[in-house]
């Protein structure tokens, strides 16, 4: 019902404003008696994958809390891992507003964000000062001003500073908001890219004796040669799973809608169905390296059917802000 009121008034709001008001008092009241409006008991349905348990299956995805400031408020929702990013060696205000779109006809979400964040020493900072024992991500990307030939420069230095933090990493190279980032999937780049990314990863383990898986985020907007090409080298340099998948740059589900034709990623349920059959299209590549499907998930038959594909763990965003904290325990409950 709080949510619901909320909610209303929200989205009469600017969408950027009223994503900021909503972190400022996850924030503000995390660790208050105003944190029951969100606090929720969620039931324990371990999974374990990458040498982790995660309390369950549902996990945030990164993008709704760049910079970690929400931490604790986004544990008392119940989510069984939540992974905070993209962040960028450097702050950087990212585009120019407006960047972000509601298409509630089809419960999504256009954003041309651009890595917007306060750098990953003010990450790091958050971290330490949020009192979260769960799993972690940390999703970590390149500065804009970086070019590509030296980007793997910029993922090595975001490494170096949160490993000791972070229960697994996430490499964003499929971002369609950062130009030319995309271009980092594929032949030599994501090569050059996953080699130095693996080499800091065990020289990261020997220095803090502990081994944090490395995933690798792809977008949802390639053929089968690409996926293929991609997939083969995620493992033939040692990544340890995949996330798929990014938002994408198709308008043909929301054609005709208002903000249709905004440029920018495509999120929630207009992604569903292209998520789900990259997630197919790499277990028919191979068989063991784990997925985590993200994209158009708005309940249990929709996480169901990522699992089904070939995901051993799933995140939500989009349908998270269109249905606040309750769909995360309807998703628990209904696996």
């Amino acid at each position: 019902m709080l949510f619901e009121l909320a909610k209303k008034f929200m989205f009469t709001q600017d969408p950027e404003w009223a994503h900021d008001f909503a972190l400022n008092n996850f924030q503000r009241f995390a660790n208050t008696p105003l944190s029951l409006i969100w606090k929720q008991t969620v039931p324990d349905k371990p999974v374990k994958l990458f040498g982790l348990t995660f309390p369950n299956a549902v996990g945030l995805a990164a993008g709704l809390d760049k910079n970690g400031r929400c931490i604790d408020a986004f544990a008392q929702m119940g989510f069984g891992f939540i992974e905070i990013g993209t962040i960028t060696p450097l702050a950087q205000p990212g585009n120019e507003k407006p960047r972000i779109f509601r298409l509630p006809e089809k419960h999504a979400i256009i954003n041309r964000m651009g890595f917007n964040n306060g750098g990953v020493d003010e990450l790091i900072k958050n971290v330490k000062n949020s009192n979260y024992k769960g799993i972690l991500g940390i999703n970590i990307g390149k500065n804009k001003d970086t070019p590509n030939e030296l980007g793997h420069e910029d993922y090595v230095k975001c490494m170096h500073k949160v490993y000791e933090y972070a229960d697994y990493i996430t490499v964003n190279i499929s971002s369609p908001n950062t130009p030319g980032l995309r271009d980092l999937q594929f032949g030599d780049s994501l090569t050059v890219l996953l080699s130095a990314v693996k080499v800091t990863q065990l020289e990261l383990q020997t220095k803090f004796n502990k081994y944090v898986p490395v995933l690798v985020k792809i977008a949802p907007d390639m053929d089968d040669i690409a996926v293929e090409q991609v997939v083969n080298c995620i493992v033939s340099q040692k990544m340890d799973g995949i996330i798929a998948t990014n938002t994408t740059l198709s308008r043909d589900a929301v054609k005709g809608l208002d903000h249709a034709e905004e440029s920018g990623g495509l999120s929630g349920m207009p992604v569903k169905d292209m998520s789900t059959e990259i997630i197919r299209k790499i277990r028919a590549i191979n068989t063991e390296i784990p997925i985590i499907g993200v994209g158009g998930i708005d309940g249990p038959a929709a996480a169901q059917e990522k699992l089904k594909a070939g995901a051993s763990l799933v995140q939500v965003y989009s349908s998270f802000i269109y249905q606040g904290p309750k769909l995360v325990k309807d998703i628990v409950e209904g696996l």
